[in-house]
């Protein structure tokens, strides 16, 4: 069912059903009233009478007829015996109805009950027992309130015509109010229709609403959605590259080691064949990167660690001097004089080594004087930021905006070996450390990549 039908229908009938119930209490409550009421005008008119009777100490039907006379009016279609202490009648009024339950009533009144009352279809019927002036009398009044059931009647009138307002604008509030709440949530439901995941760049849900919590849904949908994409971009073309460009690279790789094994010249042979251990490693590191993201974007959780990340990159600079051991690199920090705890960050270990080798090779392989500086910069409170810096030929401005995407490579990188996943897996394992990278070209020939760790 829609929530819109589900509105409709959950809250109109609430409504109507508490407006039956409160009109119904109303009508019930009027209607006892009405007789408790009326029944009190029976008891006065009984009282009236035995005065009546006690004032002129006869019987017969002259007094019958002028004590009807005084009060002929009272009641409409009304029948009322009084009886002596003895229960035999002293008084019948003139009316013509008859009792049926007086015998029967006046056998259950006595000192011990003296009020009985009763109903004869819409008659209401009572009995007293009454001592006044050391006289003791017995009474049965049978009477009709006309005026009452008539106010009964307008007042049903009244409540039938209240209830059948109050259904039709409670519906038609209803409507109002299911169509309102629930339209930005069809236009929610309308847009996810239409949306397609395979795209780079997914737009995000505007839903225009004032509801607090369709807002916060609108939101967390768009963050999920946006990571969604992340993600499922991410996979579409870590599958392709893996298909792909690694099919190619292992190709390479076998047709050069069979090209090396024909070789006679033990030199040339090691030479090569130290070339192509390395162009394995970089390629089993970048499986393994790409595994370790994988776990991440599928929800796994995987083992930070509280490190010191100087000494990570100092480990990383080892591995890069046995390799190339005429490069250079100097580390520097800010100020001279700093607190160890500054440097000590949680991180993914696997991830962030290889996020320092990507950018460390990078020096290596676009530098144009085999040297490169890193600053740790821990003068800021909230942050530890990381610059490496090296002197070389930069990309170009129009460049700069595509560095990060997949399979992009600048034209100074025309002649060097690489994947092309280098710098957007770095991105991607820095950002998943809660961190950001920016690239910059300060001066002429100088290139700088600066990494922002937050600090708790």
């Amino acid at each position: 069912m829609k929530i819109r039908n589900k509105i409709l229908i959950y809250f109109s009938t609430t409504v109507i059903a508490l407006t039956a119930i409160s009109l119904t209490i109303i009508y019930i409550l009027f209607s006892e009233y009405r007789e408790e009421e009326f029944q009190q005008q029976q008891n006065e008119k009984i009282h009236t009478t035995i005065k009546l009777i006690e004032k002129i100490k006869q019987e017969s039907a002259t007094i019958s007829y002028l004590i009807d006379q005084q009060d002929i009016n009272d009641f409409y279609d009304e029948k009322l015996l009084v009886y002596d202490v003895n229960k035999n009648m002293i008084f019948a009024s003139l009316d013509s109805l008859d009792i049926v339950k007086a015998e029967s009533i006046l056998n259950k009144l006595s000192p011990t009950q003296r009020w009985i009352e009763t109903k004869e279809e819409n008659y209401d019927l009572i009995g007293i027992y009454i001592e006044t002036n050391n006289q003791k009398y017995y009474a049965v009044s049978k009477a009709y309130d006309a005026f009452g059931y008539t106010k009964m009647y307008f007042l049903g009138n009244v409540i039938i015509g209240i209830f059948v307002f109050i259904t039709i604008v409670v519906i038609l509030i209803s409507w109002f109010l299911s169509n309102k709440i629930s339209k930005p949530i069809t236009a929610l439901a309308d847009n996810l229709n239409i949306y397609d995941l395979s795209k780079e760049k997914v737009e995000e849900l505007k839903i225009e609403t004032s509801s607090y919590e369709l807002n916060q849904l609108t939101q967390r949908f768009n963050e999920l959605i946006k990571r969604t994409n992340e993600a499922f971009v991410f996979q579409k073309h870590t599958i392709h590259h893996i298909s792909h460009q690694l099919k190619t690279p292992i190709s390479v790789l076998v047709s050069e080691l069979e090209r090396i094994k024909n070789l006679s010249n033990t030199e040339v042979f090691t030479s090569e064949i130290e070339n192509q251990i390395i162009k394995t490693k970089s390629l089993g590191s970048i499986i393994n990167v790409l595994l370790e993201i994988s776990k991440i974007e599928a929800g796994q959780q995987t083992q930070k660690q509280v490190l010191r990340i100087d000494e990570l990159f100092f480990d990383v600079i080892e591995e890069l001097n046995a390799i190339y051991p005429d490069f250079q690199f100097e580390v520097n920090y800010r100020p001279d004089e700093i607190d160890e705890n500054r440097l000590t960050i949680n991180l993914n270990p696997v991830l962030i080594i290889q996020a320092i080798q990507n950018l460390l090779t990078n020096c290596v392989s676009y530098s144009n004087n085999s040297k490169a500086e890193i600053k740790f910069d821990c003068s800021a409170d909230n942050e530890l930021k990381i610059q490496i810096i090296n002197s070389g030929k930069p990309i170009s401005t129009e460049e700069e905006k595509f560095l990060f995407n997949h399979f992009f490579r600048g034209k100074n990188s025309e002649g060097k070996i690489g994947f092309g996943l280098g710098l957007v897996l770095t991105k991607k394992i820095i950002e998943l450390n809660s961190a950001t990278i920016n690239y910059s070209n300060p001066t002429p020939n100088i290139n700088v990549f600066e990494l922002n760790f937050p600090l708790s």
